[in-house]
């Protein structure tokens, strides 16, 4: 009997286990969410003392409309990071869609806009393509791939563009106008950014593929062993990263309008900072898009104070750097902290 009642004892306490880990897990999110909130609150009372014009609600609108365009492609590289990879070329792929899309337009004014968003997203599609078929099926590290293809999509943008530019006055205002439209009242840009980001939390955490993703960044080995195709949901999300990538392109071109070969330029330092501040694990397996949207919010607005107080660019390069090395030793801590509660709790 008591041989028994060990063996069925011993999956309703594992059960029991993990259960109790996910709501601590989850809890953790919560608190380091509310920990963010906090840090955002902190920055717009500093900057706004220092400088108020930065409160007025016509600089609030231009920040929060150059944060959607980072958050949008934030969203691909949280995929990505989910899945234990990481894409270092998103930067290089919204500058060639821009300035791509935006040639586009210059020779063949006349284009349907729909067209040249169809263009954008294609182009950075297969690019992001590219980079998911040599990790997925070469087998060939994402951090090396991601490297190499920064480069060669940056060299191919400068081949193209030949230190030429496109104006404002090159393309039709109608594409100016995409960017600085208003939908109800909100600006376009966060509309589009919100739906995109809700669309992909709802994906992640109620779909086959999302839970998947989140099974592949937690345990490659265990995944593979219950039948998961690993090989084919990295090379979606990295896909997914340049297709939403190039998207974000054709949007920074109706933004920005002077458009040239190093447009988004060190963007993907951004992006990454922004996944892994937001409580997306650089390890893979755990955070959420709506945390990774958080993070892009704080990154930004830090951005865009040090601009107004007129700080040295170089001073974003030293913040993005020492938000990435912050985050992943926190994320390291805590995950070790966890995995102690965790043995402590088996051993009960």
């Amino acid at each position: 009997m008591d041989t028994d009642t060990t063996t069925v004892g011993t999956p309703v306490a594992t059960k029991a286990s993990s259960r109790g880990l996910a709501r601590m897990v989850a809890r953790v999110g919560q608190i380091r969410e509310l920990g963010l909130l906090a840090v955002l609150a902190v920055v717009v009372v500093f900057v706004g003392v220092q400088e108020p014009r930065f409160l007025a609600l016509s600089n609030i609108g231009q920040i929060i409309q150059s944060i959607a365009i980072i958050a949008i492609v934030a969203v691909g590289e949280t995929l990505v990071i989910l899945s234990r990879n990481v894409d270092l070329s998103v930067g290089s792929i919204v500058g060639l869609s821009a300035f791509a899309s935006a040639d586009l337009l210059k020779v063949h004014p006349s284009l349907n806009l729909w067209l040249v968003f169809l263009f954008g997203c294609l182009l950075g599609a297969v690019l992001g393509a590219v980079n998911g078929a040599l990790i997925s099926y070469a087998g060939i590290p994402s951090i090396v791939v991601t490297l190499g293809t920064l480069n060669i999509y940056r060299g191919i943008d400068f081949a193209i563009a030949r230190g030429s530019q496109v104006n404002a006055y090159d393309v039709p205002e109608s594409f100016l106008g995409v960017a600085s439209g208003y939908i109800l009242g909100i600006p376009f840009l966060i509309v589009v950014a919100a739906v995109i980001a809700a669309i992909a939390s709802y994906l992640l955490r109620f779909s086959r593929q999302g839970r998947q993703i989140y099974a592949i960044g937690s345990n490659p080995e265990a995944a593979q062993i219950i039948g998961i195709r690993k090989a084919r949901i990295v090379f979606s999300a990295f896909l997914l990263s340049g297709l939403l990538s190039g998207f974000a392109g054709v949007l920074w071109a109706s933004r920005f309008a002077l458009v040239d070969s190093r447009a988004a330029s060190g963007l993907e330092l951004l992006v990454i900072a922004a996944v892994v501040v937001g409580g997306v694990n650089i390890n893979g397996g755990t955070g959420s898009i709506p945390g990774a949207m958080l993070g892009a919010i704080i990154l930004g607005t830090i951005q865009s104070g040090l601009e107004i107080l007129r700080f040295s660019p170089f001073w974003l390069q030293a913040i993005y750097g020492a938000a990435i090395l912050i985050a992943v030793t926190l994320d390291a801590l805590i995950t070790r902290r966890v995995g102690r509660l965790l043995t402590e709790r088996r051993l009960r």
